[in-house]
């Protein structure tokens, strides 16, 4: 494919997934647009635009930003979340706000603005950022898991509606990925268990068929496998890639 000409918006590709996607696309020749809370040393600062997905005004603000320059918008990743390690009783009002509207409100905020713009083109190519939990359930992880099966229906309601307009919308749902988010989780477990970090570390390695936890790098690939024309017959998919982890 040629990626040439094109325009994306990646949502948090600042780090992780995110970011190596968005490294990724720029290195084929794509235009992409990171909207997230900090540059976080963000190379061309022309294509960084500052953006709360929580808040539905700095969203739409941000891609009227991307369509004023563009006037196009080819690709969407919505990829920023967050992550909680807790169960129901360990969950406080603010937690549970503040990762719903992240991970759920802020994807649905981001493909309720970019949508149209795509229908108006009669094109388009969506990616959403699920997870393993996705398709099962893990322990101490109600919000997130909650939030990241909504997303999986969303992409498969939203591939129906806008399949008539060349508009494709994939679910990508990665398993255990050597991201900050994972950092962030290992450090929480880490403190609420007797498990050392290096016991933590090793245990994910094992549970994986693979023997290892992914790196970013490999979700991008097949991120930009979905956006690509190359994938043209591919819609309303959750696309495991996760070492094999959910088979077993």
């Amino acid at each position: 494919m040629n990626w040439e000409n094109t325009v994306a918006i990646i949502t948090g590709a600042g780090t992780g997934i995110g970011k190596a996607t968005k490294d990724l696309l720029r290195s084929k020749g794509c235009i992409v647009y990171n909207l997230d809370f900090t540059d976080n040393d963000e190379t061309d600062q022309q294509y960084f635009i500052s953006c709360d997905v929580r808040n539905r005004q700095q969203v739409n603000d941000a891609v009227d930003k991307v369509i004023s320059a563009e006037k196009q918008i080819d690709f969407l990743f919505a990829n920023a979340g967050i992550h909680l390690f807790a169960t129901l009783e360990q969950t406080s009002d603010e937690e549970l706000q503040r990762v719903v509207y992240t991970n759920l409100f802020g994807v649905y905020y981001t493909l309720q603005k970019v949508i149209p713009v795509m229908k108006a083109q009669q094109k388009g190519s969506v990616v959403l950022m699920g997870s393993d939990q996705s398709f099962i359930g893990k322990a101490a992880s109600s919000v997130y898991g909650m939030t990241k099966g909504a997303i999986a229906q969303l992409a498969k309601s939203t591939t129906i509606d806008y399949a008539p307009f060349n508009i494709r919308v994939n679910c990508i749902c990665p398993g255990t990925i050597d991201t900050p988010l994972l950092h962030n989780a290992v450090d929480r477990f880490s403190q609420l268990s007797n498990a050392t970090k290096e016991e933590i570390y090793k245990s994910l390695d094992t549970i994986q068929p693979m023997g290892r936890i992914g790196k970013p790098e490999e979700i991008a690939k097949t991120v930009a496998f979905l956006l690509s024309d190359e994938s043209s017959f591919t819609t309303g998919s959750l696309i495991a890639v996760d070492g094999g982890y959910v088979c077993q």
